[in-house]
């Protein structure tokens, strides 16, 4: 994780047991984090949109919320996945190879190949009557098995649409008739304060709905779920296992996908935040899949950050928003629109952008060939700079914005080390090196301290100063460790990264 002080969880429930060994059993009961999938092609899909989005008196509502939540609790699906996993190997369980143990145990156990099937649990919206349901992709991805039960306790194997690991949306179809479904709500028209309800079948107990408000629309975590982030917040309760189920409105109507929950300390529990994709979003995505089997994103080729207070003083900017380039990428469309390093973009088409997050989502929800308008802040002054937007690559699809490091250093993301990022993170005049971006917590590179913010100033006693000699200096290493110099705060020390 990015931060220490809370951690975001998008589980679902998940058991592991042998496979094809006596019988087999289960071994254990925990919890399991998914992402990526591959995506195939469909029709076009026959989805009810709702027509009625005037507000609801709470006053209408003698006895609670039954007669929103009875007619949508059958739309609502369980999702079982399954997929088969190497068991850990013996050098992974030392204790067994111990003489001591060895006197009760014989031979290490570990020694003859056991596959183990790993079962998992999430929900799922069915969304038209022929058997299309939503869900999320980490709900599905990797799974070699797919079997949906219906709330009349009926069950289909599910065939894998396709799926976007960028918005966590992914798509099924079971081979079923006249199913119940829940229409599609508008989720720009939430507002803070708003009642929603959220269906699920948390940890596996069976379908269960929550209650609780919007806690805030339009919530970006700068990338730590996902790489489009537009969440809906609530405090309804969502656990485990409710991730691909239904938040709904007072009219019934579908409003998101429930997705993640945010949680202090690293308790895994609900604690008030939880976090949907808003169905706008769910839906386009949906389309896009079935139309062209993938998801077609505009592509400017930038990369930005925030607007932080630090920064709009360095560049003179009265107010806090916009999105700072950092980098431009070679032959891209911004490149050939004369777009720069310290640009501010201001305005879309002329609508003020918030922040970064802000602009990305919507520059990936416009077509490729689009021609956008954008108001720039450059060197102390407004310009307007038009450009013809292209296609994502898959290579930036696949990554967050920044350079991202291989060998020894995967899972490592870095960018220019502008005056202003040396500002920000209080470094002395003249520092030069890459700067960190991010670290997967998995890497090695994690292991050994490397963090966000970090400058690597040294890779194999070679001066780096940009994001070309940091690659070069890379590129002769291949899998061998590498010896790093890093600035952290002002002060530098050596790092050795993939030595082990």
């Amino acid at each position: 994780m990015k931060s220490s002080e809370w951690h975001v969880r998008r589980w679902v429930a998940t058991v592991v047991v042998l496979a094809a060994l006596a019988g087999g059993g289960m071994l254990a009961l925990g919890l399991r984090n998914w992402t990526g999938s591959p995506v195939f092609g469909a029709p076009r899909l026959d989805i009810t949109v709702a027509r009625n989005a005037a507000p609801v008196s709470l006053g209408s509502f003698s006895n609670g919320f039954a007669s929103v939540l009875k007619p949508a609790l059958p739309a609502v699906v369980n999702i079982h996945t399954s997929k088969i996993v190497k068991q850990r190997s013996g050098s992974d369980m030392p204790f067994f190879n111990d003489p001591f143990f060895r006197q009760f145990f014989g031979d290490n156990p570990q020694a003859q190949p056991q596959p183990q099937r790993e079962e998992s649990l999430g929900s799922g919206v069915i969304v038209t009557a022929d058997g299309t349901i939503l869900t999320n992709n980490h709900v599905i991805d990797g799974a070699s098995d797919i079997k949906v039960q219906l709330s009349d306790k009926r069950e289909f194997e599910a065939k894998l649409v396709g799926t976007d690991p960028k918005t966590d949306v992914a798509v099924l179809k079971i081979n079923a008739t006249n199913l119940p479904t829940l229409a599609f709500g508008d989720s720009s028209k939430l507002q803070v304060g708003d009642v929603v309800l959220a269906i699920g079948d948390p940890f596996g107990i069976g379908e269960t709905a929550t209650m609780g408000i919007v806690s805030a629309t339009g919530r970006g975590l700068n990338g730590e779920i996902e790489n489009y982030e537009d969440f809906i917040q609530t405090d309804a309760a969502i656990n485990p296992g409710n991730s691909g189920g239904a938040m709904i409105d007072l009219h019934g109507d579908l409003v998101g996908i429930n997705t993640a929950i945010v949680t202090g300390g690293g308790s895994g529990g609900n604690e008030g935040v939880g976090l949907a994709i808003p169905i706008n979003m769910a839906r386009s995505v949906m389309d896009q899949i079935v139309s062209h089997g993938k998801v077609v994103r505009g592509y400017l080729g930038v990369y930005i950050q925030n607007v932080s207070p630090e920064i709009a003083k360095a560049f003179g900017l009265s107010e806090l928003h916009g999105a700072l380039i950092g980098d431009v990428s070679s032959d891209s469309p911004g490149a050939r629109a004369g777009l720069k390093k310290g640009d501010v973009v201001l305005k879309l088409n002329g609508v003020t952008v918030d922040d970064a997050n802000d602009l990305r989502l919507h520059i990936s929800q416009m077509d490729p060939g689009t021609t956008v308008h954008l108001e720039i802040w450059r060197e102390g002054k407004t310009q307007d700079v038009s450009v013809t937007l292209g296609e994502l690559p898959e290579k930036e699809a696949a990554s967050s914005p920044g350079e991202n490091s291989g060998g020894a250093l995967e899972g490592v993301e870095v960018q220019e080390l502008t005056p202003e990022i040396e500002q920000q993170l209080n470094l002395p005049t003249g520092t030069r090196g890459v700067v960190v971006t991010s670290v997967d917590p998995s890497s090695d590179a994690a292991a050994e301290g490397l963090g966000q913010g970090d400058v690597i100033e040294e890779v194999n006693h070679k001066a780096v100063s940009n994001i070309e000699q940091y690659r070069q200096a890379l590129a002769g290493s291949g899998k061998q460790p590498v010896l790093l110099l890093v600035n952290h705060g002002g002060v530098t020390n050596y790092i050795v990264i993939g030595s082990q």
